[in-house]
């Protein structure tokens, strides 16, 4: 007995639905995913300009690590950088590289340091400071993070930075 007309067809059929296949929908994804980062990349400035701004927040963190520290022991703290070094330190012994691809210089008040070719900023315990700037920068970027001498404000900002 013969049913209806419509026969099924099996696995291996040449007619396909119609859509797209969840392999096909993955690579596109990937690719734009890729392209994303590799715009990112680019408008950042690269991976330079990622490490740029990766260091200036980390320095940034430790200056208001150092400001609550004075401010919680009413003692003043100091942040040390050295520029030539690559390096600096935080109360507690916290210390750091800063990668050597990055250029640093400081500003900060002549009277707090302690050694020549060290920069220091001193943190007090009413939460203000000796104030300073730290300059970092790249081929293709600058960042400067601000310490204000009266509030001990501490902010990274990308950019001029006053040279």
């Amino acid at each position: 007995m013969r049913s209806g007309g419509l026969q099924r067809q099996g696995p291996t059929s040449r007619h396909r639905a119609g859509g797209v296949t969840l392999l096909e929908i993955l690579l596109v994804l990937m690719l734009m995913a890729l392209g994303g980062a590799l715009a990112a990349m680019l408008l950042s400035g690269g991976l330079d300009g990622m490490r740029l701004r990766s260091e200036a927040r980390e320095i940034a963190a430790q200056l208001r690590y150092t400001r609550t520290q004075a401010m919680v022991t009413g003692k003043p703290q100091r942040f040390v950088i050295d520029p030539r070094a690559h390096r600096w330190e935080a109360p507690n012994g916290r210390h750091g590289e800063i990668p050597k691809q990055l250029g640093v210089t400081v500003v900060s008040a002549r009277q707090v340091q302690r050694d020549a070719g060290q920069a220091a900023i001193v943190f007090f315990h009413d939460g203000g400071s000796s104030g300073g700037q730290i300059r970092l920068s790249a081929k293709r970027g600058r960042w400067h993070v601000d310490v204000a001498w009266l509030t001990g404000e501490v902010r990274a900002v990308r950019g001029g930075g006053g040279g």
